[in-house]
């Protein structure tokens, strides 16, 4: 699996990033995702955090959910 981060600034003061699978042409379900960043560092910073632990969960063998399975499961 091929992992992507997606870093969007979307308004004067806030950035979004998103972790999806590198493969996916629609980016509306991720498996992770962060809103309202105030800065593009904290974004990347965030995601990077996130990726790293997405992949160890995919080296264990784990079946990630994406972000609409895991609000299902809650």
């Amino acid at each position: 699996m091929k992992l992507k981060v997606r870093v969007v600034h979307y308004r004067e003061d806030s950035w979004y990033a998103d972790i999806d699978d590198a493969d996916d042409r629609q980016p509306d379900d991720p498996y992770w995702y962060a809103d309202g960043c105030r800065t593009q560092a904290e974004a990347i910073r965030l995601a990077c955090a996130q990726l790293a632990v997405l992949d160890q969960a995919v080296a264990a063998g784990i079946v990630l959910n994406r972000v609409s399975m895991s609000m299902a499961a809650a």
